[in-house]
């Protein structure tokens, strides 16, 4: 559980914190994860977009909890879960992270539900673990050359300057809250929908020990994200691709997935963006319990 000085501020009615400890000795670069549960029913696991964590859906929760036991990751050095000096974050490390979760908690018949980073990481870990896998929900899929640097001028000048080799460690240690709040509302048409009190949690986070330096690579591992679509055609389990028409992904990024996914159900929101559950969580639920 996170310590009193590092207590999440926001609360979900009807969640409640747990951890999964890692496994292997005293070199192991797993860390402790964290995750917020709720409701009753089959399995939902949600994965949450880069530089956010569990509470990312807040509003998404209620509204599908009394169709299915919710399961929402902090994946690994997000969130509240452990920071390990040295550890991945690359696609793989963070899959892994997925997979503990399913594993060590023993799931079956899941319903693997990610957004942006999330989604590439729900369709990876089907791949890897069709017998525990139902279906995957994939809601813009992060796996494109620049990520969140497509979102405004401001993140793709604030983004480079953090991935770049030397100084880009520095820059990562400064995360004024009016540059966060503009890069991270870059992902809503309706700036509101990214709220105060959500951002100052996310800046909190940020404060952690250790915590510039996860950012940091995970901003670096988009090479990762887009090598990991050569794993989408594994997938066994039934795929819905659900993309916002202002998605920071281009037509041609999601006809290529539609192509390596060709029996995927697909679905574009008119008059959506890239954090699709803070902006119009109802439509994610309405997605989730017509197949509950």
């Amino acid at each position: 559980m996170p310590n009193q000085e590092s207590r999440p501020t926001i609360h979900i009615p009807g969640t409640t914190s747990h951890t999964i400890a890692p496994r292997g000795g005293r070199h192991s670069r797993e860390g402790t994860l964290r995750y917020l549960k709720a409701g009753t029913g089959a399995p939902l696991v949600l994965l949450h977009t880069v530089r956010t964590q569990a509470e990312h859906f807040r509003f998404l929760i209620p509204l599908v909890s009394d169709q299915y036991t919710v399961y929402a990751l902090d994946l690994p050095g997000m969130g509240y879960s452990e920071i390990v000096p040295g550890a991945s974050y690359d696609e793989p490390a963070m899959r892994a992270g997925v997979e503990r979760l399913l594993t060590e908690l023993d799931l079956h018949d899941v319903t693997l539900v990610g957004e942006s980073l999330g989604a590439v990481l729900a369709l990876t870990a089907a791949a890897d673990l069709p017998e525990r896998v139902r279906r995957v929900v994939a809601v813009n899929a992060y796996d494109y050359r620049d990520g969140i640097a497509r979102s405004s001028v401001l993140a793709s000048v604030v983004i480079g300057g953090i991935i770049t080799p030397g100084v880009g460690r520095v820059i990562a240690q400064q995360e004024p809250k009016p540059v966060l709040r503009r890069i991270l509302q870059g992902g809503v048409g309706d700036k509101t929908a990214f709220r105060e009190d959500y951002l100052d949690e996310l800046l909190q986070v940020g404060r952690r020990p250790g915590y510039p330096t996860v950012a940091r690579a995970l901003y670096r591992s988009m090479p990762s994200l887009i090598a990991a679509r050569s794993r989408y055609p594994e997938v066994k389990a039934p795929v819905h691709l659900v993309y916002g028409e202002n998605d920071w992904s281009r037509p041609s990024d999601r006809e290529a997935n539609r192509k390596l996914l060709p029996a995927a159900d697909f679905t574009q929101l008119p008059g959506t963006d890239h954090f699709i559950s803070l902006e119009r969580p109802e439509v994610v639920a309405d997605l989730l319990n017509a197949v509950a």
